[in-house]
């Protein structure tokens, strides 16, 4: 049964001994390290624009939360179990919806860390300006970062 199986690509070959790997050189650790900088605060920004990008339909205030969160409140305790349910639900999302507007992200701090790399970040990467404003990037944040049109 052995015999009619096929043998792999390495199987009867001879495996060629590597060399000893040299190590890294500081230029090149250095690099790495730019790299993760980069990309970390090109990833930051965009998650922060993705975010804080305006919704469909009618803007929710902290004041309109709230005031659902009390209705709600009252709601519960004559809700049957099922609707209990759903308005436990409704007040666990909103509750969160309104922890996440006391904590929004600075863009402006993001904007900044942003502007510092996004050029040198978009050519090493191949990116060009019309990648850059599909995700929303602004078109002023792209002119300070020092990437145009042509790029």
């Amino acid at each position: 049964m052995n015999a009619l199986r096929r043998p792999s690509n390495n199987e009867g070959m001879a495996t060629k001994k590597r060399g000893p790997k040299s190590p890294m050189t500081n230029e090149h650790k250095a690099a790495l390290a730019a790299g993760r900088v980069e990309s970390r605060a090109v990833k930051t920004y965009l998650a922060g624009l993705e975010n804080n990008r305006p919704r469909r339909g009618r803007k929710r205030t902290p004041d309109s939360i709230k005031r659902r969160l009390s209705q709600i409140e009252n709601s519960l305790a004559e809700a049957d179990p099922l609707n209990r349910l759903a308005l436990v639900q409704e007040r666990m999302d909103l509750e969160r919806e309104l922890d996440g507007m006391s904590a929004k992200a600075d863009l402006g701090k993001l904007e900044d860390d942003f502007v510092k790399v996004a050029g040198k970040y978009s050519a090493r990467r191949g990116i060009s300006y019309a990648a850059w404003r599909e995700v929303g990037v602004d078109a002023a944040v792209l002119k300070k970062a020092g990437i145009s049109r042509g790029s």
